[in-house]
Parts: structure tokens; C-alpha cells; sequence
């Protein structure tokens, strides 16, 4: 870590968080509007990235330049990684020092098509989350499933309200078991794409696209 403050540190242009470039300084402008209060601000950019992008876990970039945050304020589909990315970016660019969480995570309701092109497991590895400074406290948020997807699983899109972690849910809408966090890889000053590709290692993404599940459709 740098022995620059926080402050300094996580509110850096990186090569994959470039928050400099029009389309974040766009997406971040649109999603805080009016707000100036930094809880306001982070609140209303994670609804944005939560919303505006439809999660996707059949979308795995295929370019390294794909998962930028520039990018990906552009997209109409992401999964959890490029979401995280565009939030982290967009709080950066709104002020609020931001960094990247990942975390090997177990999915219980997993689609059948889904299960298939991963090889039979319900292990995602390197799941992306954000983590962002706010009244001095690191707060985690992880954006990924938009709210029109949660209603189809029957639960509750996440809300985040700059205060408590917003992490996935354990539970689903009729209390069975949903999302569990097996394993934190810990913060990043910015996305750790190698080591994150190389845990897909095994798994059939290829011509997943092309055969989309009716709930993620």
C-alpha cells in the first residue's frame, strides 16, 4: 500500500479504474444529480451501477480494455466484476476514496444452464465488490444483481445506504439458502485481471452468450 492517506491513495486514476475518461465522468454526474452529502453521493451512484447495468454472468469480456470502467459505463450487461469496477470508479470520480473487494462466493440457487458451463460447480471465484471510505469507515457494497433480476429470484435488491455493508443475500425471498462468502481475497488499488481470469480456468464461457438462461434473459 502506498504511504500516501487514503484520501490520495484511493481516489487515484488506474488504469483500469479511469475515472478521468467523459463516460464515467458522465454515468458518475448523472447518477449523483443534485447530491453533495458524500453518503448521498455513494448511495445514489451504487443504485445507478446496480440498475442501469443488467447483471449478466455469461458476459466475460474477451478484451482487457472490456473491463475499464469507461467501458463499462457504456455497457447495457456486465457481471459482478466490471459492476464493481464502474462503482468503485464513479465514487472515485465523485470524491469518495474507493478500492476493489473480491471474494470466492457459493451461489445455492444457481441455474441449470449456468452450473453447466461451470463445470458442475456453484463456486464463483473472485467475486467483485466495492469497498468505499464514507465519515471515515471503509464500507463494502456489491452491486451486481439489479432490481428488476432480484424480483424474478424473489428477493430483495440490495440497498445500500452509505452506512452498513451491502453485501449479497444469504437467504432468498422463502428463506432458503442463496449467496455464501467462502473466501475474502482482500482490497485492491486497482483490478487484479490475471489472477482473476486464470480462477476461470475450467469453466465454458465461450459460447455462453448465445444460450442465455430465461432468468437472466
Amino acid at each position: 500500500m502506498s504511504a500516501e492517506s487514503p484520501e490520495t491513495t484511493f481516489l487515484e486514476v488506474t488504469p483500469y479504474l479511469d475515472w478521468d475518461q467523459p463516460a464515467v465522468q458522465q454515468f458518475t454526474s448523472e447518477a449523483i444529480g443534485d447530491a453533495t452529502d458524500p453518503v448521498d453521493k455513494a448511495g445514489r451512484i451504487f443504485v445507478a451501477v446496480r440498475d442501469r447495468i443488467w447483471y449478466d454472468p455469461y458476459t466475460i469480456p474477451a478484451n482487457d480494455a472490456d473491463f475499464r470502467a469507461s467501458a463499462v459505463a457504456t455497457t447495457t450487461r456486465a457481471y459482478c466484476v466490471p459492476k464493481a469496477v464502474l462503482l468503485t470508479a464513479a465514487a472515485r470520480a465523485a470524491g469518495i476514496p474507493a478500492r476493489l473487494g473480491f471474494a470466492d462466493v457459493r451461489n445455492h440457487l444457481q441455474t441449470d444452464t449456468l452450473r453447466e458451463k461451470m463445470r458442475g460447480s456453484d463456486l464463483f471465484p473472485w467475486h467483485g465488490y466495492t469497498e468505499m471510505l464514507i465519515d471515515g469507515r471503509w464500507v463494502k457494497a456489491t452491486p451486481a444483481f439489479n432490481a428488476e433480476l432480484c424480483a424474478r429470484f424473489g428477493v430483495e435488491p440490495l440497498e445500500f445506504d452509505g452506512v452498513h455493508d451491502a453485501l449479497l443475500h444469504p437467504f432468498s425471498g422463502d428463506g432458503s439458502e442463496y449467496m455464501e462468502y467462502v473466501r475474502d481475497h482482500g482490497w485492491f488499488a486497482d483490478l487484479p485481471l490475471e489472477r482473476i481470469i486464470a480462477s476461470y480456468d475450467g469453466y465454458r464461457f465461450d459460447d455462453a452468450d448465445t444460450v442465455l438462461d430465461e432468468k437472466f434473459a
